[in-house]
């Protein structure tokens, strides 16, 4: 972790047996929150709320959980390319807040805020990764198989955040992650090269997987050097009956995927995001303890 405070900045920031608490958690806020019986364990917790970037899924599950778990969120209108120093602002964060949660471009600026903040800091994305998305994922996939035990996941997706975010988890979880993509685009960051995650060019690693993801096309691809690695339903009707196929939002279909592979019974992708508001919920519980 960095620092004392339990961060979240990269999915294997948080030891295994910590990440199996949250990942359990959130299927018994999944209930609760169908109950409309959330813990208000965040009663008293005052948390910034800060979109140094685009995108409003998990900004918007984060400022719901903290509401309805009793916490008080603001929205802070800043970023971290202006005059003033990360450090300087996280320490003036730090003043009224008890966490910070921050979506912002760059994982090195995340981590200047949590090196000099006096309360924990959450990731939620970075160009580098994007550790909350696979969080919710794993716990929807627990879900639905009982265990993340021995999962092959199979990643049809350039180096971008996404991805990098399974190989961390691959890092701190018993989870083989295998990317499928022309060589141009493999991870090679020693960072993340362990022995449970390795690339390949061939679809084939497809047809024994549990899960399969992808991720938009890397910008400037020409679609001749890809189209072999569109997801269509003609593929999914040879994987395993029991594999969920996981598509990342925002799809573009006619990309990465084709319109009838969105509608496979394999594509569990908006089940899934759900669960992205109940690991959050549960991350947080973890993080103010």
């Amino acid at each position: 972790m960095t620092g004392s405070a339990r961060n979240f900045l990269e999915f294997h920031d948080i030891p295994e047996a910590g990440l199996r608490s949250i990942i359990a958690r959130a299927g018994e806020f999944r209930v609760a929150w169908e109950e409309r019986a959330l813990p208000q364990n965040l009663v008293g917790r005052r948390v910034a709320l800060i979109a140094d970037d685009d995108g409003w899924r998990n900004t918007s599950a984060f400022d719901l959980g903290i509401q309805a778990m009793g916490g008080i969120c603001v929205h802070v209108p800043i970023g971290f390319s202006g005059r003033e120093e990360a450090g300087d602002l996280a320490g003036y964060l730090g003043n009224w807040f008890d966490m910070l949660v921050i979506r912002t471009k760059e994982l090195s600026t995340l981590k200047a805020v949590a090196a000099a903040s006096p309360v924990p800091v959450i990731n939620a994305r970075t160009r580098s990764n994007h550790p909350c998305e696979t969080l919710g994922d794993l716990a929807y996939i627990k879900s639905r198989r009982g265990s993340i035990d021995r999962l092959k996941v199979v990643g049809v997706a350039a180096d971008a955040n996404i991805l990098r975010s399974w190989a961390e988890a691959s890092i701190a979880l018993p989870i083989e992650v295998v990317q499928v993509y022309p060589e141009r685009w493999h991870i090679s960051d020693a960072a993340l090269l362990n022995r449970r995650f390795r690339v390949s060019t061939d679809m084939g690693e497809l047809l024994d997987a549990d899960i399969v993801i992808t991720d938009s096309w890397p910008g400037g691809a020409a679609s001749e050097a890809l189209a072999s690695y569109r997801i269509g339903s003609d593929l999914l009707e040879r994987l395993r009956e029991d594999a969920i196929f996981l598509p990342c939002p925002p799809v573009t279909r006619g990309q990465e995927v084709t319109v009838e592979a969105m509608e496979h019974p394999l594509c569990q992708s908006r089940a899934a995001k759900a669960f992205l508001l109940h690991a959050q919920n549960a991350l947080m519980e973890w993080v103010a303890v």
